[in-house]
């Protein structure tokens, strides 16, 4: 994988290609919890959410004006095992950095930390 950087993030075939949409109803003070958008969420507003390619891909979807979901594409490259630093190609997103708690095909859980340019 072109877009790993010494050892790669341990994750389940199942994350890649899914959309991923915070389940905000589950967060804790500093983690995200984030489920495949095929789950069966209680109604809200919107949601954001992501989708990470094995390819070095990444789309993070803020919520759009009429409650859809914004693609806000990017890349990821591994930091070690467990964190991820994200990269956008719009230069007005910052840079940041996901820390994977845990990982499976029904589970992310996730901490962000915006990194400097």
């Amino acid at each position: 994988m072109a877009a790993k950087c010494g050892a790669g993030p341990e994750l389940p075939a199942a994350v890649y290609g899914n959309t991923w949409l915070n389940s905000y109803e589950e967060d804790s003070a500093d983690v995200k919890f984030y489920r495949p958008n095929t789950f069966d969420f209680p109604p809200s507003r919107g949601r954001t959410g992501f989708m990470i390619e094995q390819d070095g891909r990444f789309l993070r979807y803020g919520i759009a004006p009429t409650d859809g979901l914004e693609e806000q594409p990017g890349r990821w490259e591994a930091q070690g095992k467990d964190r991820l630093l994200i990269t956008y190609d719009n230069p007005k997103h910052t840079p940041e950095e996901l820390e994977i708690i845990s990982a499976t095909a029904e589970l992310i859980k996730v901490r962000r930390k915006e990194t400097q340019k």
